[in-house]
C-alpha cells in the first residue's frame, strides 16, 4: 500500500507519543486544544501489508493514561456488564464496514478483520472504543468511558 504524506509534526508527534514510528499510515483524527493529536485513524494495512485492524487508535498521553486507570480498576469487565450487548454488537459491525469499505474493491489478500480492536464481540480494550467514540463512532462502550471520565476529570 502507499505511503500517505503527512505533517512533519504529526508524523514527530505520533512518534513521540508511541515511542516508535508508527508501522502504517494514518490521519490524526482528533486533536487536543493546543493540536497535538489524540485519536489517530490507520490505514488498513501497515507498510509492510499485514492487516491491521485497529481503525482508530488513542494516542493522547493524558486520554490514554485516565483510560488506563479505568481500565486497571476492571472497567473491561464492568463496562462489557452494563452496555446492552445488541448495541456493542452493532458498534463492532459499523466498525468493521467502516474499516473494509477503505480496502479497494479489487484487493485480494488477507485483511483486517473483527470489529473495535479486532474482536467480533465483547469489550477487549476501552482505549480502542474511546478512540473511536471520540473520532465520532457509535459506541456504546466508548459513551461509557466517557462518562466517566468526564466524572474524574
Amino acid at each position: 500500500m502507499p505511503r500517505r504524506v503527512l505533517a512533519p509534526a504529526d508524523l514527530a508527534a505520533v512518534t513521540q507519543l508511541l515511542g516508535r514510528e508508527p508501522s502504517g499510515a494514518f490521519d490524526v483524527v482528533v486533536r487536543d486544544a493546543t493540536g497535538g493529536p489524540v485519536v489517530i485513524k490507520n490505514a488498513p494495512f501497515l507498510h509492510d501489508g499485514t492487516p491491521m485492524p485497529t481503525r482508530y487508535w488513542l494516542v493522547g498521553a493524558d486520554v490514554h493514561r485516565r483510560v488506563s486507570q479505568i481500565e486497571s480498576g476492571g472497567g473491561v469487565r464492568v463496562a462489557e456488564a452494563e452496555v446492552d450487548p445488541v448495541a456493542l454488537a452493532a458498534a463492532h459491525d459499523r466498525y468493521e464496514a467502516e474499516r473494509s469499505a477503505a480496502i479497494p474493491g479489487d484487493y485480494d489478500g488477507p485483511r483486517p478483520s473483527g470489529g473495535i480492536g479486532g474482536t467480533r464481540r465483547g469489550v477487549k480494550c476501552l482505549h480502542a472504543h474511546y478512540a473511536y467514540f471520540l473520532a465520532g463512532g457509535d459506541d456504546p462502550v466508548g459513551q461509557w468511558v466517557h462518562e466517566r471520565i468526564e466524572v474524574s476529570a
